[in-house]
């Protein structure tokens, strides 16, 4: 039970806390929509073949691990963490792999959480994870709590401003965070996954914030869990939700104001805002990777149409430049300069060039371009 001597202003404070509630109504809409995209991406590892699905799960993987940690001000080095990826994929030779120890560690548990989630969750896996995050035991330069409980004292999160300090949310004191974390596992082992599990275990967790730090890392650590369990992941999904996130975070603690408490409502318990914005974020996470899904399938039909055309190194760097980003996204089209730039050749090599291009029918102009910006589109 709840103290009621306490002024209820958070939402883990009232007594009905942890039953939330939401509007099927709402939701359900945005959970078929999801349900098909995700059974679009299915669809598309059936036209794949091998190298394709590894380097999709490549850039997934690297842009999921690179954005998880932006989000709390953590820059990694993102080539060294996609020499760990790459060899952790069988896509590098050991002698071409960039150890480091920190984004070694994040990787292994992007493949953790997306691999062995039938084990379940336990506080000895979140503590696992923590300790490879924080493995000498600081946060920047400041000494925290690894792999166990934060210490005493209030956890909460506050403005930055100098004038006035304003406590946008305040987590559950120390002594009862072991019974939360209980409440918070055996629900999740004992709830089948399915998106809105997904939703609510983002939501609980960082309501509990049990951890001096990585509470958002960890989060997406388990989210992560009941989404591949949905998917039955190999590895990796196919698309990075800490990305639409990091690109939206105004849209995310706007969210999770309007949800824990910070922003006053006559149903301290109705999460359907913060689910909302979830369900949102994890379908732009989908279409983004259905679109450079969509580019892979464009590059192979392109290469299948073209195989004996002979290309040079030349056109085939420019052709793969193009194609890997997209034509819609190829701003202006393909024009000599840019071929040059690309090619890094001469403006006499590069005329000849985009000549053989189009007698080949790799390239075609671009409609009502003509003289110095003519431009030209690559031929799907």
């Amino acid at each position: 039970m709840k103290n009621n001597t306490i002024k209820q202003q958070w939402i883990w404070q009232y007594n009905e806390y942890p039953n939330f509630t939401y509007d099927r109504e709402v939701l359900d809409p945005l959970i078929q929509k999801i349900t098909l995209e995700q059974g679009k991406l299915i669809a598309f590892l059936s036209v794949m073949d091998n190298h394709n699905i590894k380097q999709t799960q490549l850039r997934a993987m690297e842009n999921e691990i690179i954005s998880s940690c932006a989000i709390e001000g953590e820059i990694l080095n993102r080539d060294s963490v996609r020499s760990s990826i790459k060899k952790k994929l069988g896509l590098e030779s050991d002698t071409n792999y960039q150890n480091k120890i920190k984004e070694d560690n994040y990787v292994d548990i992007l493949i953790d959480s997306n691999t062995n989630y039938e084990e379940g969750l336990s506080l000895k896996k979140i503590f696992g994870w923590h300790h490879a995050m924080f493995e000498k035991g600081y946060s920047n330069f400041s000494k925290i709590n690894v792999a166990t409980f934060r210490d005493e004292g209030e956890m909460q999160i506050v403005s930055s401003s100098m004038k006035k300090e304003k406590v946008y949310y305040e987590a559950p004191p120390r002594e009862i965070l072991e019974s939360e974390m209980d409440n918070f596992i055996n629900w999740y082992n004992e709830t089948p996954a399915t998106l809105l599990k997904a939703a609510i275990t983002h939501l609980w967790f960082v309501i509990i914030h049990p951890l001096d730090d990585g509470n958002g890392r960890i989060t997406r650590a388990i989210t992560d869990m009941v989404l591949s369990q949905i998917e039955n992941s190999k590895v990796s999904k196919l698309y990075t939700m800490s990305q639409s996130i990091n690109d939206d975070r105004k849209g995310y603690y706007n969210a999770l104001e309007q949800t824990t408490g910070y922003i006053k409502k006559d149903n301290p318990l109705d999460i359907t805002i913060w689910c909302e914005w979830f369900f949102n974020t994890l379908y732009i996470s989908l279409i983004e990777a259905h679109k450079s899904l969509n580019y892979i399938v464009d590059k192979t039909k392109f290469w299948d149409k073209h195989q004996d055309d002979n290309l040079n190194a030349r056109q085939t760097k420019v052709i793969n430049k193009i194609l890997d980003m997209g034509s819609e996204n190829f701003d202006g089209g393909l024009s000599k300069k840019k071929y040059i730039k690309i090619a890094d050749t001469t403006p006499a090599t590069a005329s000849r060039d985009i000549v053989e291009l189009l007698e080949k029918k790799c390239i075609k102009q671009i409609e009502g371009s003509k003289g110095r910006n003519i431009r030209y589109i690559v031929k799907i």
